[in-house]
């Protein structure tokens, strides 16, 4: 549904975005992450027809961004970080006139109208002014207004910016009810939310495609080693040195503890056999320790994030 094909955006001599190709199949929501100045933006602009690309082309539901630009943007909707509303206006009277500019028969707009607010549970906000809404509910007018028409693809810049944990929770089910019928590639800096409502990830650094796969298939790639959780009641040195003592693990991390762990210890344990777990578990058994939890664990999204852009200290030191 929204198919990247070597596109190269440049600015005078600066280039924004170098060679970036992907694609996202249809019913598919696509994270696209990125620290700043990577071409995030730049590529959204690119996906919803705001400029051309230098080189390359982008196709949105089998069309041409440049070519057949009208017919392609009435298949996408589109929720800018920073949605224009109009605070003078209801609820109800702006996704009317959002209705009638993207050109719906006049017949369909009152359905089309009531399936968004019903969708973003707008209906007991469809008489208030814009102006007096939350910012949670003042981002669901703006995604209301990118599925009016039922889009094929939807665009979401930054979504869950600026909301509190409550309406993150609340955007997140609802970017995830969409999986199946409509295309979404969401751009966003909050990697956990990603992570969480994202069937892959495309990571973008520097104008350039550095990883994209599912979050769990970038770990394994990354950290390139079984990776196991546990918690041990018995003394940290001498269970540390007998860890770092088995052959096949090339290395454990203690892990802060807290009150709910009681007299535990916490460790991670790296190691390139897939079979480690039974190791470990066989000789905290033989020494007498308890074992209370042993589990596979992968690196999250924050730390695959900074391994893969150089972010945090690798950046200042470049700086």
């Amino acid at each position: 549904m929204i198919e990247v094909q070597n596109v190269t955006k440049y600015y005078g001599q600066v280039c924004a975005l170098n060679h970036v190709s992907f694609d996202v199949q249809k019913g598919e929501i696509v994270g696209l992450l990125g620290p700043n100045g990577s071409g995030k933006t730049t590529l959204m602009r690119i996906l919803t027809g705001f400029f051309p690309p230098t080189e390359g082309k982008v196709r949105v539901a089998g069309l041409d961004v440049e070519t057949s630009s009208l017919e392609a943007r009435q298949r996408l909707g589109y929720l800018p970080e920073s949605v224009v509303l109009y605070p003078d206006m209801t609820v109800t009277s702006f996704l009317n006139f959002c209705v009638r500019v993207k050109g719906n028969a006049a017949a369909q707009r009152r359905s089309q109208v009531n399936r968004v607010l019903h969708e973003c549970s707008l209906e007991h906000m469809a008489q208030r002014h814009i102006g007096t809404l939350s910012k949670g509910y003042r981002q669901r007018v703006g995604l209301a207004q990118a599925l009016l028409c039922e889009p094929e693809v939807l665009i979401l810049d930054e979504p869950t910016v600026g909301l509190d944990p409550n309406q993150v929770i609340e955007m997140r089910d609802l970017i995830k009810s969409l999986a199946g019928k409509t295309t979404v590639l969401l751009s966003s800096h909050v990697l956990h939310e990603v992570g969480l409502t994202c069937h892959r990830v495309v990571i973008i650094d520097k104008g350039n495609i550095i990883a994209e796969d599912t979050a769990a298939g970038l770990s394994e790639k990354v950290q390139g080693a079984t990776r196991i959780q546990l918690r041990v009641v018995g003394p940290q040195a001498e269970i540390l040195s007998a860890l770092r003592a088995l052959s096949n693990v090339t290395e454990v991390q203690p892990q802060a503890t807290s009150d709910i762990d009681g007299d535990g210890h916490r460790f991670v344990v790296l190691s390139p056999e897939k079979t480690i777990a039974r190791e470990v578990a066989q000789v905290i058994v033989n020494r007498g320790w308890a074992l209370h939890e042993l589990m596979p664990t992968t690196l999250g999204l924050e730390e695959l994030f900074v391994r893969l852009t150089g972010t945090g200290e690798q950046r200042q030191e470049a700086a």
